[in-house]
């Protein structure tokens, strides 16, 4: 049989055009074909169900009504399904508004089936959604999804339920006010399930910082099916985390029969890591290898569920690389006490809850000091400049001015800084600099619409006392379209600082 080259591809302009039509299409015909293995999931609309299509949402009670979301007071829990089953959750989506920059670390979703008393899901808001530390980010993968610069969330978990379903959110950190929130709980009511069938569950874990031995991401009894990780780590110090090997001990196994080769080697990765979405593995959240940065992986196990009759025990490693202030390797793959925290995803029967208590909001957050920039000592030039208790605007008419911000550390030490800011279609180029030392690269603010994201300055050595953040106007962008109207506009909500040393 003859070899077709990709020489003779291109020369032939139909066979050119269907072979990039499979590259294209490709991942939409997997992701479709992925779920069962044997391209079920569209075969499945061909057939009539009795079942009955419902929705539990924050839609406003007047019909013509906008007033479409919940408040939820710090400490306060709203009931966003009630559901008499039998039936199956299909779908979650839900969006939030909170002056709390790390608000999806101090919402937590529970999950209660057949009307236990205790959730069988108890998860962080952000993290069930596939990022951690209440960061703001955009990833795509199979069953989950975050948009909208980190603030729309979606899931396609299939949740089946006999007798009853009840879904609630909490906001736990006050010092912040109300969160409103913006839900879809998308469920299918069913005449009958059947027997077996497996409950969904979800249990997050943390250490801060991590202690000698492996970090326990799963540790349950029971029959099921394990299906996803989500894992996240603060850095303590310079260097690379993740040497650490994932290990599966399976119905009471001394020893794991599933073992890997390293943190990135689980999450689909190698030699390090790097931001990327794919269907079953990625990683939603990187900022690097400083000490402070963050970072989230997570690994869905849909094509590859680790079975289990009896028991389940999930662990793994927290090794790696060490480096002191000089930039000297102190290790190569020794223990590290980073911040770490997991989500650990399975079906199981018989419904099983966690046999600890969820750690305390302010405990779940590194200790960031939150200034809120309308209640900072500002002065900019010229002076266009509009307080909300949501952000300062400032719009100077001119493409060199400036806004500075005053505020004060308490202790010595090395302050990871960055900001909440948003961009705008009339918004302009600005320097960031802290103390009048540049801060990272030129930022452009020039935008189709106008979102609030943080933006990561980096590690400053500050004394303790009063300090400057800058924000120096340099003119249009030059890579965006920019407005006709020159507005140059950059509007702040927060300045966020950590002492490295506290973490």
């Amino acid at each position: 049989m003859n070899q077709i080259s990709t020489q003779s591809i291109i020369k032939n302009k139909s066979l050119f055009r269907l072979f990039i039509g499979i590259l294209f299409f490709l991942p939409t015909l997997n992701c479709a074909y992925a779920q069962t293995g044997n391209g079920s999931l569209l075969n499945d609309l061909t057939k009539a169900s009795n079942g009955r299509s419902m929705r539990s949402s924050s839609v406003d009670s007047k019909f013509d009504g906008n007033g479409d979301s919940k408040e939820i007071l710090p400490g306060q829990t709203i009931v966003i399904a009630d559901l008499k089953g039998p039936g199956i959750i299909k779908h979650i989506w839900n969006t939030s508004a909170s002056l709390n920059p790390f608000s999806t670390r101090a919402l937590v979703i529970r999950i209660y089936w057949d009307h236990s008393e205790k959730p069988s899901v108890e998860v962080p808001l952000g993290d069930f959604f596939g990022v951690g530390h209440g960061a703001t980010k955009d990833f795509q993968s199979f069953p989950v999804s975050i948009s909208s610069h980190g603030r729309s969330r979606t899931c396609f978990w299939r949740m089946p339920f006999k007798k009853h379903a009840k879904i609630t959110i909490t906001n736990e950190l006050p010092g912040f006010g109300p969160a409103y929130f913006y839900y879809y709980v998308d469920w299918e009511k069913l005449d009958s399930l059947e027997d077996d069938i497996l409950y969904f569950h979800s249990r997050y874990h943390q250490q801060t910082p991590a202690k000698p031995g492996d970090h326990i991401i799963l540790n349950t009894k029971g029959k099921g099916n394990y299906i996803g990780t989500v894992y996240s780590a603060q850095q303590v110090q310079t260097g690379w985390f993740g040497e650490g090997d994932d290990r599966f001990y399976i119905d009471g196994e001394k020893n794991p029969s599933i073992q890997g080769t390293g943190t990135e080697d689980y999450f689909g990765d190698a030699w390090g890591f790097r931001e990327f979405s794919g269907q079953f593995q990625g990683v939603s959240l990187y900022e690097g290898v400083l000490a402070g940065d963050r970072l989230t992986a997570y690994r869905w196990h849909i094509l590859d569920p680790i079975r289990f009759q009896e028991s389940l025990k999930f662990t793994i490693e927290h090794r790696g690389s060490k480096f002191d202030d000089n930039g000297e390797k102190l290790s190569s793959s020794s223990e590290r006490a980073d911040w770490i925290s997991s989500v650990a995803f399975w079906y199981q029967t018989p419904i099983t809850f966690s046999d600890s208590e969820l750690p305390v909001a302010n405990k779940r957050i590194a200790p960031y000091k939150v200034l809120i920039a309308s209640t900072l000592e500002m002065k900019a030039s010229p002076n266009k400049v509009k307080k909300e208790m949501v952000a300062v605007h400032f719009t100077p008419e001119t493409p060199d001015a400036e806004i500075e911000f005053k505020f004060n550390v308490e202790e010595d030490g090395t302050y990871k800084i960055s900001a909440i800011l948003a961009d705008s279609p009339f918004g302009g180029m600005y320097q960031p600099l802290i103390d009048n030392h540049m801060a990272g690269p030129i930022l452009d603010m020039v935008s189709e619409g106008g979102d609030f994201f943080e933006h990561n300055f980096g590690n400053f050595k500050l004394k303790t006392g009063e300090h400057s953040f800058k924000l120096k106007g340099k003119g249009n962008s030059t890579k965006k379209r920019p407005s006709l109207i020159n507005k140059y506009k950059i509007s702040i909500s927060t300045l966020i600082l950590l002492r490295i040393e506290d973490l």
